[in-house]
């Protein structure tokens, strides 16, 4: 009897096919795409705000600041983000096989 059959035999819910059919959360692919959009988003949200209060509209300075920051923000974490993978990807390749 091999390793794989005792575990499901023993521990039935804690197969592999179960745990995947059960993982019903956002993919990684998705979570990278849709987090690069909403630092688009941001991006473009503060430039906006920034020219309605340019223009002289119902728009205060505290939320353009705000805006501002949180674009800033957003975008400061996705560059980390890359910087982080790029080194990941360096030490990889650096890896013996």
């Amino acid at each position: 009897m091999k390793i794989g059959e005792i575990s499901n035999n023993v521990f039935p819910e804690l197969s592999l096919n179960k745990i995947a059919e059960n993982n019903k959360g956002p993919k990684f692919e998705n979570l990278l795409t849709d987090f690069i959009g909403n630092v688009n988003m941001d991006q473009l949200s503060s430039a906006k705000m920034t020219q309605q209060f340019i223009a002289g509209d119902n728009v205060e300075i505290h939320e353009v600041m705000i805006a501002g920051e949180k674009a800033k923000t957003s975008l400061d974490l996705l560059m980390e983000i890359r910087n982080k993978t790029v080194d990941m990807y360096k030490e990889l390749t650096r890896m013996p096989v």
